[in-house]
């Protein structure tokens, strides 16, 4: 058995965080976000994870993943997305009946860095 990826389980665990911010921000935020909010997310994930990759292929950058094996701390530092994902995710229960639209777009970012960081380490 294949050892398992830590850039993919990032990933993965803030697409579930993203997928409960969406939720939440459907349950408790304004009127029409069940239809908005997974749109916008799913819109920023790919724009994210296409247009980095092209503007890094055109300015010559590369960075290595998120998770790097020879630096311990950098697991540490890179599990605290799936916290303010998770963060944000709490916010719609505390204030609701708001628009919670910039937050979906943070945290759709944010998951576009974890997907565009487990891309890398797969392609290498």
């Amino acid at each position: 058995m294949k050892r398992l990826e830590p850039n993919a389980l990032l990933a993965v665990s803030t697409l579930i965080a993203l997928t409960l911010l969406i939720a939440t921000g459907a349950l408790f935020g304004a009127p029409g976000g069940a239809v908005k909010y997974p749109v916008i997310a799913v819109i920023c994930v790919v724009a994210f994870v296409i247009g980095n990759g092209i503007m890094a292929r055109r300015m010559g950058r590369v960075t290595p993943p998120m998770i790097n094996l020879d630096t311990p701390a950098t697991a540490a530092w890179a599990g605290g997305f799936p916290v303010v994902v998770m963060l944000f995710a709490a916010i719609p229960m505390i204030w609701s009946g708001h628009d919670y639209g910039l937050l979906v777009i943070i945290g759709s970012v944010m998951a576009g860095v974890t997907i565009e960081s487990a891309l890398k380490v797969r392609r290498a």
